[in-house]
């Protein structure tokens, strides 16, 4: 496990949440996502929330997605409220405000959202709830699910914050991948159902417009330690299930990777 004590301090901290990726879906894209996979396989986890609001709150809370096995005494968190009176590892980095969110911005870290899915948009109250965990937080149409390019126009966004960033300031960057999330069926010609055909399409064109983040982010005074994961899966039509906001595996079950850049 990752000492978490020596991450926070010395590295700029990254978290990509691949909106809606299927845990099947990505395994059988590993050897076409040398970004995301280039040094390791997939982990098998379970998500916390069946859907985008639920589960990135538990996120922040520090609750990441759990190991799937039954060794519990293995589900070690990175990240953990202090004085709770559950048992922690002595890896686990320990913070004293509400959210690991704040407890980094504590710790001197710049806290920084961009946007992708609807709760990211800010558009109404409920929208704002997410990205009000941050210092910074940014949501444009083009970085939404609509958008086939989304992945693009939000690395281009992010490389300018990078750009602008004060290279002395440890970084906490948050970026919310939208373009894995329905509608993905125009990531394959002439599809016009979402299927994991299309979500596998939808997560090579994600993982190579990670690149130029990734190569950013190691030109950078300080190495990353970047988390990558699924909020949630989503069902279509098996066992007669669509969608997500349900309990189903394809749902429960998501990919988890993390690794120094």
């Amino acid at each position: 496990m990752t000492d978490m004590n020596l991450i926070v301090g010395s590295h700029d901290i990254v978290m990509i949440t691949l909106d809606t990726l299927r845990y099947d879906a990505a395994v059988l894209e590993e050897a076409n996502c040398p970004n995301l996979c280039g040094d390791g396989p997939w982990e098998k986890r379970h998500t916390p929330g069946s859907f985008t609001y639920a589960a990135h709150h538990a996120f922040f809370g520090g609750f990441l997605p759990t190991p799937a096995t039954t060794d519990k005494e293995n589900h070690i968190r990175l990240f953990h409220s202090r004085n709770t009176g559950l048992k922690t590892h002595p890896h686990t980095w320990l913070f004293d405000t509400p959210d690991m969110v704040s407890g980094l911005q504590a710790e001197g870290y710049r806290t920084i959202c961009v946007g992708g899915v609807i709760f990211f948009t800010k558009k109404v109250a409920l929208a704002k709830v997410l990205p009000g965990y941050f210092q910074e937080s940014y949501w444009r149409m083009t970085f939404g699910v609509t958008n086939p390019r989304s992945t693009e126009h939000q690395v281009n966004h992010t490389l300018k914050l990078l750009e602008r960033a004060d290279p002395e300031e440890r970084l906490f960057l948050f970026l919310n991948v939208s373009a894995i999330h329905g509608p993905n069926h125009y990531f394959v010609p002439g599809a016009r159902k979402d299927s994991v055909d299309s979500q596998r399409a939808a997560l090579r064109y994600v993982d190579g417009q990670l690149g130029r983040l990734f190569e950013a982010l190691r030109a950078r005074k300080r190495p990353a330690f970047c988390l990558a994961f699924s909020d949630h899966g989503t069902a279509y039509g098996e066992d007669g299930y669509e969608g997500h906001r349900l309990a189903h595996e394809v749902v429960w079950n998501v990919p988890y990777r993390e690794f120094l850049l």
